[in-house]
């Protein structure tokens, strides 16, 4: 029976999740698609990352994202939700902490609302359906 020595380690790197001191960057999901949102949570705890709560419209997010603060690090926003939509959300953390990093996520064909949102604080966006790479690329350069 093979072991894992009989295997050269693939992943020799530290998982991009984690901040210098070994701890996880905190990630807030708000998403009203509950595929979308655990798509992001898979990939995000893959690489180390710890998702420290899900929203399910703008409304929500906006509510637990004063909750937790400071333990959040990062919360990634879908643009196109009941309630309360993903650009108002957004203008309401902000305005509560300007220093807040959020990333929109689109679906195709919503560059105004995407470029709005940069306007408006976002870091970056992440476009539907969702590649893993990219959503790690997107989120690595902003929290370094």
């Amino acid at each position: 029976m093979k072991t894992t020595q009989d295997y050269p380690t693939i992943n020799d790197r530290p998982p991009e999740g984690r901040k210098d001191d070994g701890t996880s960057y905190k990630v807030l999901v708000v998403d009203d698609s509950m595929f979308v949102a655990k798509q992001l949570g898979q990939i995000l705890t893959s690489e180390g990352y710890e998702v420290v709560a899900t929203a399910v419209d703008g409304v929500d997010g906006v509510t637990k994202y004063k909750e937790l603060v400071p333990n959040v690090d990062l919360v990634t926003m879908d643009i196109t939700m009941p309630k309360m939509d993903g650009i108002t959300a957004l203008e309401q953390i902000m305005a509560f902490d300007k220093n807040a990093k959020v990333v929109m996520v689109s679906a195709l064909g919503k560059e105004e609302l995407v470029k709005k949102s940069l306007v408006v604080g976002a870091k970056s966006y992440i476009i539907k359906p969702l590649d893993r790479k990219k959503v790690l690329e997107r989120i690595a350069k902003i929290l370094q």
